[in-house]
């Protein structure tokens, strides 16, 4: 039997951070370590490395960041010292341990001009300030420690935190009608969904010094508007027992935001099927997981009658 893995994550409190927690996810024994921001300072360089120095980690898997996409655009140094600092510390820090370093990045490192999926390779021309700062850590990331994987997702939802799924269904139960932008094209993603390729990832670096290394995406997979998922999150909730209302198309330019979004982030998933056998599945399904745990099983036509 191999010997059980100590695996450290951090941002344990975000979305991704609480499905890393699962025990299903890992290999039986394997101690999970996932302190709060307060007990570790991603951006204080002793504090990475004091807790780096604790045990001897498996693997290290951050899905830590500054994601008030909106916020960063005035709040630039708040967004790019956890964005961009943070995994330019703990990339240094790991690379020096002999520890692999699982990283999370995101769609918005593109520009979203180009209507084709994009690849790890497409280059990145990120529009926003959160954008920059996250493709600025990937920057440290890869340029630090050879041993890494890097992550690029999008349109993350689960049944925790805040979320697009959980604003969807509170917004049909106070609403008569929703309106939702229709012209923003990429794949939602479950968090849970997401997190289960971290992991297989995090342990497959720990155990094997071959495994593959670089950046890939995952996304479940699909596309979709906003609209389109606002849409299928209402059906949802409606076979249900939810409210079920109208959601009208809108342009972007009618919910102008302070960030630039792109309009078109669909990732192709390719490479993380190649490198590593995931194949992330319809995110249809994953919306159908969040909404059991949300609203409920779905009922049959005679309950619905009833």
């Amino acid at each position: 039997m191999p010997e059980s893995l100590d695996i450290l994550i951090l941002g344990g409190a975000g979305q991704v951070g609480t499905e890393l927690q699962n025990p299903a996810l890992w290999e039986a024994g394997t101690r999970l370590h996932a302190p709060s921001r307060t007990a570790l300072d991603v951006t204080d360089a002793a504090a990475i490395d004091a807790a780096l120095s604790a045990r001897p980690y498996g693997a290290v898997v951050n899905a830590a960041a500054y994601t008030a996409v909106d916020k960063a655009e005035s709040e630039i140094a708040a967004a790019w010292a956890l964005n961009a600092v943070a995994p330019a510390l703990l990339a240094a820090a790991t690379a020096q341990a002999g520890i692999p370093l699982v990283h999370v990045s995101t769609d918005y490192v593109f520009d979203g001009r180009t209507e084709a999926p994009c690849t790890p390779d497409t280059p990145v021309d990120p529009r926003s300030v959160y954008g920059a700062s996250k493709a600025a850590g990937e920057i440290a990331v890869r340029s630090a420690n050879p041993r890494h994987a890097i992550l690029r997702t999008a349109w993350v939802v689960s049944p925790h935190r805040g979320n697009f799924v959980k604003t969807m269904l509170r917004l049909s139960n106070e609403r008569e009608r929703l309106s939702v932008v229709d012209d923003q094209h990429g794949n939602p993603t479950s968090a849970g969904d997401l997190a289960a390729g971290l992991a297989a990832i995090a342990q497959a670096l720990a155990r094997d010094p071959t495994a593959p290394t670089g950046t890939h995406h995952f996304v479940n997979a699909g596309a979709t508007t906003w609209c389109g998922f606002a849409r299928a999150i209402v059906a949802g909730a409606a076979r249900r027992g939810g409210r079920s209302v109208p959601v009208d198309a809108i342009p972007t330019s009618a919910f102008p935001t302070p960030a630039r979004r792109p309009a078109h982030s669909v990732l192709s998933t390719a490479s993380l099927t190649a490198a590593y056998g995931l194949r992330p599945r319809p995110w249809a399904e994953a919306l159908d997981d969040i909404l059991d745990r949300l609203v409920g099983p779905e009922r049959t036509t005679t309950e619905t009658q009833a």
